[in-house]
């Protein structure tokens, strides 16, 4: 099971929980879930202004092997407006437009979608529960 809890953030309202949005999908194969502005494709939707999000920008799929994958999908721009890091066990990295990393199974982390021109950020916590 991938448990995902999301938040959106502005400078105005950092630390708060308003808006929460939750969704989990269990670890089977072909297991999806994304997060973007198109409610129609996303489990986890962004307001609809927030443009440094893609309408689906980050994808979660489960493999053959019940393990997790994040993927930050390719937009229409060909340079982001945004940055996506992931943290796990207190280290942080970032991911590359367009690339994909394998998520811990069993463990828990953040991922930070930063808008580049503004101070907001869309905070995505998750939990692989093995």
């Amino acid at each position: 099971m991938l448990e995902l809890t999301m938040a959106a953030v502005t400078a105005a309202d950092a630390g708060a929980t308003a808006g929460m949005q939750m969704a989990e999908a269990p670890s089977e194969p072909g297991a999806v879930l994304r997060v973007g502005r198109d409610k129609s494709v996303c489990r986890l939707s962004t307001p609809d202004d927030w443009l440094f999000v893609s309408r689906v920008h980050l994808e979660f799929r489960c493999g053959p092997e019940g393990t997790w994958q994040l993927t930050w999908l390719r937009g229409s721009q060909p340079d982001p407006s945004s940055e996506v890091r992931l943290t796990v066990g207190g280290h942080a990295r970032s991911l590359s437009y367009g690339g994909t990393v394998p998520l811990p199974g069993g463990g828990s982390g953040e991922i930070v979608v930063q808008d580049r021109a503004q101070p907001r950020s869309v905070n995505v916590g998750f939990y692989h529960e093995a």
